[in-house]
């Protein structure tokens, strides 16, 4: 049984399934039932921003090269983003979970935290909120989301993800520890598939594997997310559900599939993370006036390089053009690179955000 401070939670974390691509599908009929992928052209150096459950099929995912999606499926259908549709959508699928709950953190356009101890609705289960949540999206949005239900953050945000798409996973503190102990290693929070390989070649495969481990032993190995993972192997996690929290940065990195070299080809991954920055800024309605780009070489060196604007951005696109400028700033002398990062920091009101002067399309495309 998980040690828990204060009173038990209610905490929903609900995902949209396959968020721009299902509005794609949504609004053309004839898309529907197809593999789908929102994103680059198969003819440029662009990415997948997301694509359709269909499309997954294929092996194809987020941050995959638009060239390799076209691989693996050829009779895919390409199409641009249109972010101002989504963003549309995502106040309406905002303004469902505030109708429940003040308590609603967003975590980008798609999906977001609810507090639903005391709710607007006076259901008292968690669950059943979860469902007329669910309901509500599919009637009014035609849209499916996929619900976490437990006591805290972690469980929640797993539960979401457990059973895609249209799951609903209902994790309470008297289940925890078995869902815990079943857990791959890969489903914790902050654990990608680089460090996935570093656990499982420790032996740590599960999370019955991991709560085996000392607080010391992994704060040694891991550092701060260290002891994250001590705690949520034991079903701890007291974060709140905060709307518009105060948070000194934003940011999103990844460990490539392969190392490269070539700046051109480091665009596209800087594309895809400022744009999941931007859903994440505008979801909080905040807007940054410094970014920092970090970079790590094959040989786990690393370089960072920060800027600040006199105006705050939170558009992809000026996020992007910021990046990619400190990226020319950086000496790759011929190195391979391992990973790419951005963060964004000094926040103010999103009202004080400057307009983009170029669009997402013109920076996204190649």
């Amino acid at each position: 049984m998980p040690t828990l401070t204060g009173s038990i939670r209610k905490i929903i974390h609900i995902d949209m399934d396959a968020f721009f691509a299902s509005v794609e599908q949504r609004d053309n009929p004839t898309l529907r039932g197809k593999p789908v992928i929102v994103g680059g052209p198969p003819n440029s150096r662009g990415v997948v921003a997301t694509c359709s459950y269909e499309a997954r099929t294929y092996g194809i995912h987020s941050a995959m090269p638009s060239a390799t999606a076209y691989k693996r499926c050829p009779h895919a259908i390409f199409i641009k983003p249109n972010m101002d549709k989504y963003r549309q959508v995502s106040r309406k699928v905002m303004d469902i979970f505030r109708a429940c709950t003040d308590l609603v953190e967003p975590l980008s356009l798609d999906e977001a935290y609810l507090d639903v101890t005391r709710n607007k609705w006076g259901i008292e289960i968690a669950t059943d909120v979860a469902r007329e949540i669910k309901r509500r999206i599919a009637e009014e949005l035609e849209l499916t989301a996929s619900a976490g239900v437990s006591y805290n953050k972690f469980l929640a945000k797993v539960g979401s993800g457990y059973q895609k798409p249209n799951g609903l996973v209902v994790i309470p503190p008297s289940k925890a520890m078995d869902f815990i102990d079943h857990l791959p290693i890969g489903k914790f929070f902050g654990v990608g598939e680089v460090t996935e390989k570093k656990f499982v070649s420790l032996g740590i495969k599960t999370g019955a594997d991991l709560r085996e481990r000392s607080k010391e032993e992994l704060i040694h190995l891991f550092g701060k997310r260290g002891a994250i993972l001590y705690h949520n192997a034991r079903g701890i996690d007291d974060r709140p559900v905060t709307p518009n929290r105060p948070r000194k940065s934003i940011g999103k990195e990844t460990t490539l599939s392969e190392d490269i070299a070539e700046r051109a080809e480091m665009i596209p991954v800087l594309q895809l993370l400022c744009e999941k920055v931007s859903q994440h800024l505008i979801a909080s309605d905040w807007a940054a006036k410094q970014l920092t780009l970090k970079v790590k070489f094959s040989d786990f060196k690393q370089m960072t390089r920060s800027t600040t604007v006199h105006q705050a951005v939170q558009d992809a696109a000026s996020l992007l053009g910021l990046a990619s400028a400190l990226l020319e700033n950086i000496q790759l002398e011929g190195k391979a690179v391992r990973l790419l990062g951005i963060s964004t920091s000094r926040f103010q009101d999103s009202s004080e955000a400057s307009d983009p002067t170029e669009t997402y399309e013109q920076l996204t495309f190649f």
